[in-house]
C-alpha cells in the first residue's frame, strides 16, 4: 500500500492535456473544441473547463471569443519563430525528475513558438552526464547562437562545482542572455545568488520527512548524502535539524553521514550498533543503493532501521521494499519555470526571485507504517 501525493486540480491536468495536443498540432485548423464538448470528453463541470481554458489563454496559446468559441493564437500575435531558449542541465542523462521537467518545457516551448535548444551533439547519452568541457561548449553554442534566455541546472557532486556553475552564469551575464536556475543555486545554503531560482521547498520537504518518522516512534534520526551535493540537500538536512529541534529530540555531532553507498565503512556507519532509528536519504537514488547495501549486511528494512529517500522516482515502487519518500511536482516546476523565464526576457531588471513548490510525503513500506507492531 502507498499513499499517493496529492492528486493536481482537475483544471491543470485539463490545461496540459490540451498543451500536449496543441503542441502535437491536433488542433492544425485554429480551433478547440467548445467547452461542452470539454465536459463531456473529461466528465468535469463547466467552471472547470473554463478555468484550464482561462490558464491557456493567460499563457498567450488561446483566443476565446463570446458566441464563436475557441481558437489558438495566430502566429503573428506569438513570439517568432527564430527564438531560442536554451537548456543547460548537466545530469540530464542521469537524473529523472530533470527528465520530466525538461520534457514539460519542450511542450511549453513548442506550444508558443519558441524552439527549446538541447544542445544535440553535446547532450549527454543515456546514464551519462555533461562533462565541464561540454557544458562550457554549450554555453559558448547557446551565446553565439544568441539565445533568448536559459534554463540551466548547476552542476553537483562534482569536485570545483561552484567554480563552473559561476563561470557559465557569468558568460551569459556578460552576453545579456537571462537564466533561470532549475532546481538548485550556485551557492551554499542558505544564500542565495542574483538569479531567478524555480524548484521545491527542500527545509519543509525535510521537515516534513522527519516528522511523518517521528510519528512513527522513530527518535534518533540519521541523515545519509553524497559528498559535493546540491544546496538542496543541505537545505534537507536543516528541515530535519528543524524538526528534530522542535520536537526536543537529541541531535547528535554525527548524525549526518557523508559518503558512498558503496563503502562498507559508510554503510556500517549507519546500521552498527543500531544506534539509528531511521535514516533520511539524499534522494531517492542513494536510498536505493543503501537498501540494497543493508540487505548484505543482514540488516532488514523497516523491521530493524527505517529508510526515507526524497524525489519519488519511478524505481521507488519497484524494489524489493518500496520506498516512502517525497514526491516533487516535476511538471508543475516547469511550468513555472518557463513562465519566469518570459517574464523575465520581458522584464529584465525585475529583482531576483525565488519561487518554490511544496513536495508531498509518499508513504510506502520503508517507513514501517505498515508494520503490524510500530517500533517504539
Amino acid at each position: 500500500m502507498e499513499n499517493p501525493p496529492n492528486p493536481q486540480p482537475k483544471h491543470r491536468e485539463i490545461s496540459r492535456q490540451l498543451l500536449a495536443e496543441i503542441a502535437t498540432g491536433k488542433y492544425a485548423n485554429g480551433r478547440l473544441p467548445t467547452e461542452m464538448q470539454l465536459v463531456k470528453r473529461f466528465s468535469v463541470s463547466r467552471p472547470t473547463v473554463a478555468r484550464a481554458l482561462r490558464d491557456l489563454q493567460e499563457e498567450g496559446l488561446i483566443l476565446r471569443r463570446a458566441g464563436s468559441g475557441t481558437y489558438l493564437q495566430k502566429p503573428g500575435d506569438r513570439p517568432t519563430a527564430t527564438q531560442q531558449l536554451g537548456l543547460l542541465v548537466p545530469t540530464l542523462g542521469t537524473t529523472e525528475i530533470f527528465e520530466i521537467i525538461c520534457g514539460e518545457l519542450a511542450n511549453l516551448t513548442r506550444a508558443r513558438n519558441y524552439h527549446l535548444n538541447w544542445g544535440n551533439a553535446a547532450l549527454p547519452q543515456p546514464n551519462e552526464n555533461l562533462g565541464k568541457d561540454q557544458a562550457l561548449a554549450l554555453c559558448r553554442q547557446f551565446i553565439e547562437q544568441r539565445v533568448a534566455g536559459v534554463f540551466f541546472a548547476p552542476f553537483e557532486k562534482t569536485t570545483g562545482q561552484e567554480e563552473i556553475n559561476h563561470r557559465i552564469v557569468e558568460l551569459f551575464a556578460k552576453a545579456g542572455i537571462p537564466v533561470i536556475l532549475l532546481d538548485r543555486d550556485l551557492v551554499p545554503f542558505p544564500r542565495r545568488s542574483h538569479y531567478d531560482l524555480v524548484g521545491i521547498d527542500n527545509l519543509a520537504g525535510g521537515c516534513r520527512m522527519a516528522e511523518h518518522l517521528m510519528k512513527l516512534g522513530c527518535e534518533r534520526l540519521a541523515f545519509a548524502t553524497e559528498p559535493h551535493s546540491a544546496p538542496t540537500i543541505s537545505a534537507r538536512i536543516a528541515g530535519v535539524r528543524e524538526a528534530m529541534t522542535a520536537h526536543q529530540l537529541e541531535i547528535p555531532r554525527d548524525w549526518v553521514h557523508v559518503g558512498s553507498p558503496e563503502d562498507l565503512k559508510f554503510v556500517r556507519g549507519l546500521i552498527g550498533g543500531h544506534r539509528w532509528d531511521a535514516v533520511i536519504c539524499a534522494n531517492d537514488f542513494t536510498a536505493a543503493r543503501l537498501l540494497r547495501q543493508f540487505e548484505k549486511n543482514n540488516c532488514r528494512v523497516p523491521e530493524e532501521i527505517r529508510l526515507a529517500g526524497f524525489d519519488d522516482a519511478k524505481y521507488a515502487t519497484l524494489l524489493g521494499v518500496s520506498l516512502t519518500t517525497m514526491h516533487q511536482p516535476c511538471r508543475d516546476i516547469a511550468v513555472m519555470a518557463f513562465r519566469t523565464l518570459l517574464e523575465r526576457i520581458a522584464e529584465p531588471t525585475l529583482p531576483a526571485r525565488t519561487l518554490l513548490l511544496t513536495p508531498q510525503l509518499v508513504i510506502r513500506e520503508s517507513c514501517g507504517a505498515y508494520l503490524p507492531h510500530p517500533k517504539k
